[in-house]
């Protein structure tokens, strides 16, 4: 049982380590670049984001770790695992194009190629754990609702 709560805290926390990544390339621009923009007024206040962000973090770390907890076979796993560790790059990614380049096209892109290997993510979860797969749901609507922002903000400016 131990090793099982290890385990989850280890996946919880390289999830969280991916916010934490991002969050270096917001902080550079949230505060001076960000507010001169022109955005939609859906945009959601920045104090309701983080939290969204350090829900998803846990929801994606619970996830990886329903998945390496059901101990598939290699190929599976591997199968899971590549795509998995691929989104979180590219959802570093997205906070380095967007706040960190400061362009609004380059994370459209950018969130382009999550949303895709996220689907590709929660597709091979769905193969090996259900309900690893459907604690993937949330960051898919999080990150559609996100890439429309994107969209909007970049459209708007």
């Amino acid at each position: 049982m131990r090793d099982r709560i290890v385990l989850l805290v280890l996946c919880i926390t390289i999830c969280q380590l991916a916010g934490v990544v991002g969050s270096y390339f917001t902080d550079i621009s949230v505060t001076t670049w960000y507010p001169t923009l022109v955005k939609p007024s859906y945009t959601p206040p920045g104090w309701f984001i983080g939290v969204v962000w350090v829900v998803l973090y846990t929801l994606m770390g619970i996830s990886l770790f329903l998945i390496l907890d059901s101990k598939p076979a290699a190929e599976r796993l591997k199968g899971a695992l590549i795509p998995f560790c691929l989104q979180l790059l590219l959802n570093i990614m997205w906070s380095g194009a967007f706040f960190g380049l400061r362009s609004p096209l380059y994370a459209l892109v950018v969130i382009a190629a999550l949303w895709l290997s996220i689907i590709v993510t929660m597709r091979a979860f769905f193969e090996i754990s259900r309900k690893a797969g459907v604690l993937l749901v949330p960051y898919i609507l999080w990150v559609s609702f996100a890439a429309f922002l994107n969209y909007t903000i970049w459209r708007l400016n």
